[in-house]
């Protein structure tokens, strides 16, 4: 690494706050969000029993400290993102846009995202004003439909801002819809509020909040998992999602259709033990139809207004447990990795494998399986998705 670029200028370009007493690993932490899918159960163990800078130094050199079939597995689906290259672009796009980089044990760090043990990020990447980001601690997330009916939104504007008054920030992922009203209206009563991105804090998303998201950086936090370029595919949405439930107290889903992404959320915090908090709506209403079946078969808490919500996330008999809920229905992992990268130019299984983060041979696996749908296609160049063909867009990301 020290042949591109020193250690400590890349880490100091991160953590303004410095020196740190180990460089080395904060580097390393950094590098493996390049390198790892969210929520990655094998990084995160490898990681904590090892720590990031030899995990690090253990795939560089392709030996796998155990000899435990799962994680040479891993290896190979970390193998084909490994670039020294891109570790320092990282770390360089970041310091251009002013992003720090927070590591767990960090003062700042989340204390919440602890419970996700060994599923729990890495490291973060944050856009937010100089300054400690534990007042962010005391905190419900809002989350639901991206096509918020007007019913929807008044609920969400009115609760955002009564948890502001209560001294509560709002959480949210920064989506259309619910997402942004309960951002806009944190702010508008001069709240904190927390925008979660499923990318890179490079490339804002959804680009309608473009402006929404410079103005929490300067008054709030933005933050991500992921490194600057990196692009909000489809499953690191659901992936944000556990992030969001575990930094707050409770999640409240105001307003959710049956296959909403917002019940994933909900799945996370009620795993994590978080309350959690449906708001009713009408019974003819489909955009009611989710936050109505939490209440009905998985007993979240019908809440109303800001002082239900406070008290929700208060009270910890407001924790309910969810068995095996997951509302949104997806397709084969790999292949839907696979088909998030595809596009109608031809790629090599290598880049596929890459940017997807899959071993080779399981990228070629999955490209099979898609061409045998007729989505996709190999070429003398690679593989390519035809012209026309629609992914499966089942559990759509919010």
């Amino acid at each position: 690494m020290s042949d591109l670029a020193p250690v400590e200028d890349l880490v100091r370009g991160v953590r303004p706050g410095g020196p740190d007493p180990d460089p080395a690993a904060i580097l390393a932490a950094g590098a493996w969000t390049t390198l790892v899918e969210p929520g990655d159960r094998v990084a995160g163990a490898l990681i904590g029993a090892f720590g990031p800078a030899e995990a690090l130094d253990a795939l560089r050199l392709d030996t796998p400290p155990s000899p435990n079939p799962e994680l040479r597995r891993a290896f190979d689906r970390w193998a084909p993102r490994f670039d020294e290259a891109s570790f320092v672009r990282a770390f360089r796009n970041a310091a251009q846009i002013g992003a720090r980089l927070l590591v767990p044990g960090d003062a700042d760090w989340p204390a919440g995202l602890d419970d996700l043990a060994e599923h729990g990020p890495i490291a973060l990447w944050v856009l937010a004003p100089s300054g400690p980001l534990r007042r962010f601690d005391r905190s419900v997330a809002l989350v639901g439909s991206r096509s918020a009916t007007p019913y929807g939104e008044r609920v969400t504007a009115d609760a955002a801002c009564g948890l502001a008054d209560r001294g509560f920030a709002v959480v949210s992922g920064a989506a259309m819809g619910i997402d942004g009203i309960a951002h806009r209206a944190a702010l508008a009563s001069k709240g904190r509020t927390v925008a979660v991105l499923a990318g890179g804090l490079d490339r804002f998303y959804p680009a309608q909040h473009t402006d929404l998201l410079h103005r929490i950086a300067r008054e709030g936090v933005v933050l991500s998992e992921m490194p600057c370029g990196a692009r909000p595919m489809r499953e690191r949405f659901l992936k944000r999602n556990r992030l969001i439930a575990a930094m707050s107290r409770a999640t409240v889903v105001v307003e959710a259709g049956a296959r909403s992404g917002a019940a994933n959320t909900a799945g996370h915090a009620a795993e994590l033990g978080r309350g959690l908090g449906a708001v009713p709506g009408s019974v003819y209403s489909a955009a009611s139809a989710g936050t109505h079946r939490l209440v009905r078969e998985y007993g979240a808490v019908l809440v109303r207004d800001a002082a239900d919500m406070a008290e929700l996330a208060q009270d910890p008999d407001g924790a309910v447990t969810l068995d095996g809920l997951d509302p949104v229905p997806t397709a084969d992992p790999d292949e839907a990795r696979v088909l998030d990268v595809l596009t109608t130019r031809p790629r090599t299984v290598l880049d596929i494998a890459a940017r997807a983060g899959l071993s080779v041979a399981d990228a070629s696996a999955a490209l099979g399986m898609i061409s045998l749908t007729g989505a996709a296609v190999a070429g003398p160049t690679g593989w390519s998705r035809v012209p026309g063909a629609t992914r499966d867009d089942r559990g759509a990301p919010r």
